[in-house]
C-alpha cells in the first residue's frame, strides 16, 4: 500500500516510490540523498508536529512534516 512518509510509524522500513512536488522540492529531497527506490527507516517523530528523523544510507536526517507529506513510500518488507 502506498502512503506518505509523514504517516509511517516509528521503527518501520519503507521504500521510496516517488517525490510529489515541484522541481525545487524534488531537487532538495535529492540533495538529502532520498531517491525513488531507496529504503529508509523512520526512527522518531518529534512531538507537537515537529520533524521526522529518518535513517537513509547510514545517515540520520530530520525532515519536516510538510516535506515528508510529499514523499510517497510503500512497505519495504
Amino acid at each position: 500500500m502506498i502512503t506518505t512518509l509523514d504517516r509511517i510509524r516509528t521503527k518501520k522500513n519503507v521504500k521510496v516510490v516517488d517525490v510529489l512536488g515541484g522541481w525545487g522540492l524534488r531537487r532538495h529531497v535529492s540533495q538529502l540523498g532520498i531517491h525513488p527506490g531507496d529504503i529508509l527507516t523512520v526512527l522518531r517523530h518529534a512531538a507537537m508536529g515537529g520533524p521526522i528523523l529518518i535513517m537513509i544510507h547510514g545517515s540520520q536526517i530530520a525532515i519536516g512534516r510538510g516535506m515528508a507529506s510529499h514523499i510517497s513510500v510503500e512497505d519495504a518488507e
